[in-house]
């Protein structure tokens, strides 16, 4: 509630500032949908679901090797002495536990990866954003999300022209 208070106010106080100089002008922006239907967000996105299928080949050939040294252990149980498949047992559990650092260190990697690739993206639309708002004199530029757009006539909509804008800039 007080961030669409602040948001109101915001909007109410460069109103009054700029109402008697020009006409006050307002867009938004969908960040969400720039980052993903931008050239750069695509790229990305290709870039770490391919990262995402390899890490889950390798995770899932740990995961084959796992069951089958489970299902040889199974069958050596009566033929090993109690040393041996001690020693089995063992080898087990720590491939067990190496699966797991495994996985748990590809999601680490997985969501560093995402947050890098989407501060960079997000930095760079920014700066269009900015000079786009500069450059056409908005007064506002708004993201537009839950919590502090609730509604906004397409016409104040700049989402598309600034995922143009960004893509030009990235060629």
């Amino acid at each position: 509630m007080k961030k669409i208070l602040l948001a109101v106010s915001m909007i109410l106080c460069a109103s009054i500032a700029f109402s008697a100089e020009k006409a006050v002008k307002i867009g938004h922006i969908d960040l969400q949908k720039s980052l993903n239907e931008s050239d750069q967000g695509k790229e990305a996105k290709a870039a770490f679901n391919k990262r995402v299928e390899e890490l889950q080949k390798a995770l899932d050939e740990k995961q084959s090797e796992l069951k089958r040294l489970q299902e040889e252990l199974e069958k050596q149980k009566g033929l090993l002495t109690s040393e041996a498949r001690g020693e089995k047992e063992k080898a087990y559990q720590q491939k067990i536990k190496d699966a797991q650092r495994f996985a748990k260190d590809s999601q680490e990697e997985l969501q560093q990866k995402d947050a890098e690739l989407t501060r960079k993206i997000i930095k760079d639309l920014k700066d269009v954003i900015k000079k786009m708002g500069t450059d056409e004199e908005y007064t506002i530029i708004l993201e537009k999300g839950d919590a502090f757009v609730l509604f906004a006539a397409e016409e104040v909509d700049i989402t598309d022209r600034v995922i143009k804008a960004y893509n030009q800039t990235k060629k």
